[in-house]
């Protein structure tokens, strides 16, 4: 497996500029896919969409055949060469089973070509769902530090041209540019039996000049596909970051801002987009001049065969016929080869994302964890996402079996990272995290996360309903296990006060919600889960106060009996703590309970004096009256 940030979206790959080999390995991935282990029904329907693929080339092969017959019945001499048609006498008879048969022949080619879709159709679709759904699970398994990386647009609009990459070259590489080959070949060996090597010659070398031009064109234009991909993927990424950050946006009043960025972007779009059309139009000109050159050349050829007697006008028009068949799909030849290599592109980034290595795995040997109280130790941890730079270095602290700690300490000191550590997110560097005993590093991650659960600072809300973001919590839950968690949190009553009550939608990141009714929904699905450890993450320093203490009541009530760990910026709301840590730097520098960290007139006294005076600062200036109004002049005084 290998590693890749998303700036691989936009890399070689995803550009263009990809080689045969990586193109042939593309297509090893998907082949998996289109001969499914296990499904012995799919394994059929392809089976007989290749014959019925074969069945269809030939019969619109015969087609000519058909009408050359006709029409030789329909000549004077009824077939008779032109040198021979002045001493023969004119006879005509109606080849009605020649026209029927070649009427039925044409709708047999159609309709086999139709069945055939309609039978690989599912074949194609579960290709498409399989890689999809393959690689909605792998982005889940990779770790933070990709997703912290990675541009959500671009993301997204990989995968999407991805899945619509596979699903274009199944159908055209399979039933259109394969069959074409056949036709051809078929073609160039009928002609060289019925008349001459030299027609087979020309219509060879026709096609080779036709495949030659649009190779060496189409090359050129997906470099000009590369520029257009990229301003797209940046257009996207853009307009989803400003959309995203809605509220922000207007904070600052930067709609304008924002509009000239988006439309930086949109104009670079606009210039590559022109340039590929442009070059699509000179591919499609030299496309139909060779085509044209070919078509002349052999019917000069057939021409002087019935003059010389020894063609029929049947095979005059047969010819004529056969490469006006042929012209058909090589006319799309063209932009199919486009779109192929284009989807070979696409799809290799789709299958580079599959293919990136997930930075925390599961040993082969890792066993479910196995709480029996929830002790949580962090013995002599050292950590830095980047190994230039440490977060952590050799903190060490316990958190007894139904007990509470509480970590605190300024911005940058590593409280964060600690829960992130806890979860698994990232493996420490040095040193052990160990619940009840057994190292993360040895459970599997489904168990562990199963056993911990979290009210983070920042709670992020689905776009759907009040009682889908509580039961997330635990999906499997019944609607009264919602409702009594939602009673636990105290949002029961507010839940029930809206209009669709629980069915109420809570928007884009729960934007229709204020910070404590998220907080309490937080609260509410973390009591569903039922986890043997609890973590809070700052989970009321975005608050205020009034609706701080609120929240703060359910968080006591919740964590009453079950291990505890919250990590503070308010020291206000650890008091009550079994053991304060404070960090700072990455280290532990003081711990105990509240009263005895401010006798000790340390690190954590100075926080506390410091918060208390803002908080009285706060409330000076809350109960200062206002300013009295300005005295009402008369409206007569100069």
């Amino acid at each position: 497996m290998r590693s890749m940030s998303t700036k691989t979206l936009s890399s070689d790959a995803a550009s263009g500029e990809t080689s045969t080999r990586e193109q042939l390995a593309t297509l090893r991935n998907l082949l998996p896919y289109l001969w499914p282990a296990g499904r012995n029904d799919l394994r059929l329907r392809v089976l007989i969409a290749l014959g019925l693929m074969v069945g269809a080339k030939v019969t619109t092969v015969y087609v000519p055949l058909l009408l050359r017959s006709a029409v030789d019945r329909l000549s004077p001499g009824g077939g008779a060469s032109a040198a021979n048609l002045v001493e023969s006498e004119p006879l005509i008879v109606l080849p009605l089973g020649l026209l029927l048969a070649y009427g039925l022949a044409r709708i047999l080619g159609v309709a086999f070509a139709q069945v055939r879709d309609a039978v690989f159709s599912k074949v194609a679709q579960h290709a498409i769902r399989q890689v999809a759904l393959q690689t909605f699970e792998h982005l889940h398994r990779l770790s933070l530090r990709f997703h912290l990386d990675r541009q959500t647009g671009g993301l997204t609009r990989a995968i999407d041209r991805g899945t619509k990459g596979i699903e274009f070259l199944l159908f055209f590489v399979l039933f259109n540019i394969l069959p074409t080959i056949l036709e051809i070949l078929f073609v160039s060996g009928i002609l060289w039996y019925l008349f001459d090597w030299r027609f087979a010659a020309v219509t060879l070398v026709t096609i080779l000049l036709y495949v030659f031009l649009t190779f060496v064109i189409t090359e050129w234009r997906i470099k000009l596909r590369r520029r257009m991909n990229d301003a797209d993927n940046d257009a996207n990424t853009k307009s989803i970051d400003s959309l995203l950050n809605f509220e922000t946006v207007k904070y600052f009043g930067n709609e304008r801002h924002e509009t000239r960025r988006f439309d930086t972007a949109l104009q670079s779009y606009e210039k590559a987009a022109v340039d590929s059309r442009v070059s699509l139009s000179a591919l499609n000109s030299g496309q139909a001049i060779v085509i044209s050159i070919g078509v002349v050349a052999i019917m000069v050829m057939a021409a002087m065969g019935v003059v010389a007697g020894v063609m029929t006008l049947g095979d005059f028009v047969m010819v004529n016929a056969y490469l006006i068949q042929l012209a058909m799909p090589l006319n799309l030849l063209g932009t199919v080869y486009r779109e192929i290599k284009q989807s070979l592109i696409d799809m290799e980034v789709m299958f580079n994302l599959l293919h990136t290595g997930a930075e925390i795995l599961d040993r082969p040997d890792a066993k479910p964890l196995l709480p029996e109280g929830g002790e949580v130790v962090f013995r002599n941890v050292s950590f830095g996402y980047d190994a230039r730079r440490p977060i952590l270095r050799g903190v060490d602290f316990t958190v007894p079996a139904g007990k509470t700690v509480a970590i605190v300490g300024p911005s940058g000191a590593g409280k964060s990272t600690i829960s992130r550590l806890l979860f698994r997110f990232y493996d420490v560097t040095e040193g052990q995290i160990l619940i009840d005993g057994q190292d993360l590093r040895a459970v599997t991650q489904d168990s562990l996360r199963a056993s911990i659960g979290i009210v983070p600072q920042d709670t992020v809300l689905f776009n759907d309903t009040v009682y889908y973001n509580i039961a997330y919590g635990r999906p499997s839950a019944t609607r009264e296990e919602v409702e009594a968690a939602a009673k636990l949190a105290r949002i029961h009553e507010f839940v029930r006060g809206l209009p669709d009550g629980y069915d109420s939608i809570v928007g884009e990141r729960g934007l229709k919600l204020s910070g404590g009714e998220k907080q309490r929904v937080a609260i509410a699905r973390t009591i569903l889960k039922g986890p043997a450890i609890l973590l809070f993450d700052e989970a009321t320093s975005a608050l205020d106060t009034r609706t701080e203490r609120a929240i703060q009541n359910s968080l006591n009530e919740v964590s009453r009996d079950r291990t505890t760990l919250v990590i503070a910026h308010r020291l206000s709301t650890v008091v009550d703590a079994d053991e304060i840590i404070v960090l700072e730097a990455g280290r532990i520098v003081e711990r105990g309970q509240h009263e005895n960290l401010l006798d000790r007139e340390g690190h954590y006294a100075t926080m506390w004096r410091r918060q208390q005076e803002s908080a009285q600062q706060r409330r000076r200036t809350d109960a200062e009256p206002p300013l009295p109004a300005s005295p009402q002049l008369p409206l007569d005084v100069p």
